[in-house]
């Protein structure tokens, strides 16, 4: 039942009316209220007056959901993961939630690795993937551990336990991969640049760029960056993509440029690379998709569709 208070007094900061609460956060009172209203995000305290009074723990809540969906997260399941993220006794703030939740997983992961504990592992997957988006547990729980792994290997045990997580989760990622409906509207080729990342990370890379219209196969690495002409000439994808995290070589803009006009379908890079080579490669026939799950994705979207419309 809600609390009825009177009206804060004159210099009583606690209580924020709900003007002063979108200013803070940017989200309109309509929406706050829907929060509130539909789905029990947050609960304000009303005045005898019947107005809305928030706390600062509130204005932190709603930058919370705002994180959240931003992070591909529906409105109507935001609670469920804050709820989650409450279970694991994270700290209070939106930051130090996520930092919180983000590291607890991220432990119960290198623990189960550190058992080759398989089950347990699955298990974690599993749940952590019912709780948050997969660019989430990708992006910030799952890959951040595989390259901690990956790059300990000065100890006895430590390729051992690389290789247990990364065979892991390729099959797991595979998987998901092999979900994807093959009667989507559009189909992109993914491949890597020459030398320029795992094989794991070009699937999560298929993973996050790929949704319900868009289907990504992914060419094998190692995959001569000369005979992608070839090859898409017998496929006919919709778009090319090359995906790296590496530095670019200083003649690879040239390199692609060359690729990308010799190509019948578009070009275009995603990835750290991307983001490093946006401002040299800019006029070019090659567009870049970014680095992150969320960006890819919606550039994705965004090219694919605005090719249709010319």
């Amino acid at each position: 039942m809600t609390q009825l208070l009177s009206a804060p007094c004159d210099g009583d900061d606690e209580w924020l009316p709900i003007r002063e609460v979108s200013r803070l956060t940017g989200v309109n009172s309509v929406t706050l209220r829907a929060w509130e209203r539909r789905y029990g995000l947050i609960t304000p305290t009303r005045t005898d007056g019947g107005h809305r009074l928030y706390t600062q723990a509130d204005v932190e809540t709603v930058r919370s959901i705002l994180m959240w969906t931003e992070r591909g997260v529906a409105v109507s399941k935001v609670g469920k993961v804050l709820a989650g993220i409450r279970d694991l006794d994270a700290k209070k703030g939106p930051l130090s939630v996520i930092e919180s939740a983000r590291r607890t997983w991220q432990e119960r992961v290198r623990q189960a690795v550190n058992d080759f504990d398989e089950p347990r592992l699955d298990h974690i997957y599993g749940h952590v993937l019912s709780l948050y988006p997969e660019q989430v547990v990708y992006e910030d729980v799952l890959m951040p551990v595989w390259h901690e792994f990956a790059l300990r290997h000065d100890s006895f045990g430590q390729v051992s336990e690389w290789l247990f997580l990364d065979s892991f989760l390729r099959m797991r990622t595979l998987q998901r991969l092999q979900l994807t409906d093959e009667s989507s509207e559009h189909r992109v080729l993914l491949a890597a640049m020459p030398g320029a990342c795992r094989e794991l990370e070009l699937w999560v890379a298929a993973l996050l760029m790929a949704c319900e219209k868009i289907r990504v196969s992914v060419l094998a690495p190692g995959q001569p960056l000369e005979e992608l002409a070839l090859v898409c000439g017998k496929i006919r994808p919709d778009a090319l993509v090359l995906f790296s995290d590496q530095l670019p070589s200083g003649d690879m803009a040239k390199r692609l440029i060359r690729l990308g006009l010799g190509l019948a379908c578009p070009l275009l890079l995603a990835g750290k690379t991307a983001d490093m080579a946006q401002d040299s490669l800019q006029g070019s026939v090659i567009g870049c998709l970014g680095s992150d799950g969320a960006t890819m994705q919606r550039r994705l979207q965004q090219f694919l569709a605005g090719r249709l419309d010319t």
